[in-house]
């Protein structure tokens, strides 16, 4: 449509004085793909109906004086940026881990040593459904303020099915309180709780039961199923015995893969076509050929490297491969207790080195690619979903040469203003 030929009814909003506007694609995104963003300077953008109508460059804007507008003052809009990976909600904290690692311990001899994530199960079984909610509000409410408007939550601390209903609940819960969209993952098979050791067969069952699967996905409480496939968590043949009963429940797959140890679950991945493979630090060709076939999303987790000063995944070899490449936050309180996705995007660029229009695409496009929403979210597209950011920046380089400034000053979801940075820098 010509920009004359644009008409614009219903609720609607104009993105106005945009010194940039970082146009992604719809995902997936691949290769030179992610770095081949269409910028356009001075530019305007239009919504209607909580969906993006028209952008473009603003002489070229149609006539739309009688709609709201909102000024960008010069600044970058981009995608809202979408969190693929994370562990929310939890409860309690494992600072003291923290140290311990900093002395020397690895996480697999903390966890196996009856720290780790069975630390977290603990103050997750002790806590309510509403604890949780209350726990984790004040975290997203944070990450809203950084720019991400999607986010991806596990549940995967219960390790019993009463608990891991709560968790589930629970997301569902903190959805209904605040503007960021909450994908639920269910995550059962996370780690081996203790009241199962030596049973792990016997735990996948519980954790895996057709009767609790179903009530799963008869209540809407996930969309998709994940394992921790890994040495010290559960085998290949035990994640596929996991991921086809959920795939029977009507939950799609998804897969911790290649973290610790190669033992084939990006195989597994690509068998199952799973939606992602997540982690990927020890990947080897055969797995990247079976991402490829499958068609999966290998979203990268460099918080977890960061955190626990391991090597990083090579989101390089990735992209040259044509994977469609993601980034998250992996937030979560052992590994990556990092709600940040803009310190994510800025450790992608100084230490994974990727592209600043990269990183973009990873954490919009691509993002919503690895939670199957790549075709009503992810992109400035006209149809898409009017979730945005505008940064108090004229340009990506400006952004991502400054890590740890704040630099989101507006945040739009489906089309309203949720968030607005005062002068001070406060909400």
């Amino acid at each position: 449509m010509a920009a004359s030929e644009a008409t614009f009814t219903g609720p609607a909003l104009r993105v106005t004085d945009i010194g940039t506007l970082a146009a992604v694609p719809p995902g997936p995104l691949t290769g030179a793909q992610m770095r081949s963003i269409p910028i356009i300077r001075d530019a305007v953008l239009l919504i209607e109906n909580r969906r993006i109508a028209w952008f473009g460059p603003a002489a070229e804007a149609p006539a739309a004086d009688a709609i709201p507008a909102l000024s960008a003052a010069g600044g970058c809009l981009i995608p809202g940026l979408i969190d693929p990976h994370t562990h929310i909600p939890f409860a309690g904290e494992r600072s003291g881990e923290f140290v311990r690692r900093i002395g020397g311990e690895s996480y697999l001899s903390i966890m196996q040593s009856g720290g780790g994530i069975r630390v977290t199960t603990q103050a997750v079984r002790q806590a309510s459904r509403d604890e949780l909610v209350r726990l984790n509000l004040p975290r997203l409410r944070r990450m809203l303020s950084l720019g991400t408007t999607t986010v991806e939550c596990k549940s995967g601390y219960g390790l019993a099915p009463e608990h891991e209903l709560k968790q589930l609940r629970a997301i569902r819960g903190l959805d209904l309180l605040q503007p960021i969209d909450l994908v639920p993952t269910y995550l059962g098979a996370h780690a081996l709780p203790v009241e199962f050791d030596g049973r792990a067969d016997e735990f996948i069952d519980t954790i895996a039961s057709e009767q609790l699967l179903s009530e799963i996905a008869r209540e809407g409480l996930a969309r998709f199923c994940d394992v921790f496939c890994d040495r010290g968590a559960f085998t290949v043949e035990q994640a596929r015995r996991v991921l086809q009963r959920a795939a029977a429940a009507g939950l799609k797959p998804k897969l911790h893969a290649d973290e610790l140890a190669q033992i084939g679950a990006t195989l597994l991945a690509g068998e199952l076509a799973a939606v992602s493979a997540d982690h990927l630090e020890l990947i080897d060709e055969g797995g990247l050929a079976a991402l490829k076939a499958a068609g999966a999303v290998a979203v990268v987790l460099p918080g977890t490297s960061f955190f626990l000063g391991i090597p990083h995944c090579d989101a390089r070899r990735l992209i040259e491969a044509d994977l469609p490449v993601a980034l998250a936050t992996d937030c979560n309180p052992g590994s990556s207790m990092i709600e940040s996705l803009p310190l994510i995007m800025n450790i992608a660029a100084c230490q994974l080195r990727m592209l600043p229009l990269e990183v973009l695409s990873a954490c919009t496009a691509n993002a919503a690619a690895a939670l199957d929403l790549h075709k009503r979210r992810g992109a400035i597209a006209r149809g898409f979903d009017a979730d945005l950011v505008v940064l108090d920046t004229p340009s990506l380089e400006e952004w991502f040469y400054t890590p740890g400034r704040p630099r989101v000053q507006t945040v739009i979801k489906r089309g309203e203003i949720v968030y607005e940075r005062s002068d001070d820098g406060a909400a």
